[in-house]
């Protein structure tokens, strides 16, 4: 089987099931979109020392590949997702303890890492907007807009110093 199709020339493309929308339909931009921090969550994980947090990473892109079935039709349940969010939350709580109080806003630049995970927070809040615009799946939502808060956590993290503005 060849790796092109040519089924997408037409600007069209397929959902699971069957179903042809145009690649510009708010499902495929969605879905993309997730698919676009998948890859930038990998540059994260190649960057990373600490093999903890690699495999949280890792895992972050395995759910995110979950996300994407149930986004374009597939029968896989979305609700594995409350449990990450409480995860998420509990993970976002322990690194605030090693942290100054945050009181005003941060510019990112201070490290490579710090710098990659604003990036990667910038696109999952994308994707997050990306999701809401298809007006279901809150449990997407929410695991989305919690994830962008472990990665804003994360980047304090692995700055020497926060910047503020």
């Amino acid at each position: 089987m060849s790796l092109y199709t040519k089924t997408g020339d037409n600007g069209k493309t397929s959902l699971f099931g069957g179903k042809i929308v145009l690649k510009s339909d708010k499902i495929i931009e969605a879905i993309g979109s997730i698919d676009e921090l998948n890859s930038f969550l990998g540059l994260v994980v190649v960057k990373l020392k600490n093999k903890k947090d690699k495999d949280l990473f890792i895992s972050i892109q395995k759910d995110l590949y979950q996300i994407m079935a149930v986004l374009s039709g597939g029968k896989n349940e979305d609700k594995f997702l409350e449990n990450k969010v409480i995860d998420f939350e509990n993970k976002i709580n322990e690194i605030e303890k090693k942290l100054p109080p945050l009181n005003k806003f941060i510019i990112p630049g201070d490290t490579e890492i710090a710098v990659i995970i604003h990036i990667v927070r910038s696109v999952c809040r994308r994707a997050e907007r990306r999701v809401v615009k298809l007006k279901k799946f809150p449990s997407i939502i929410r695991y989305l807009n919690r994830l962008s808060d472990l990665l804003f956590a994360f980047s304090r993290l692995f700055s020497k110093k926060d910047n503020f503005y």
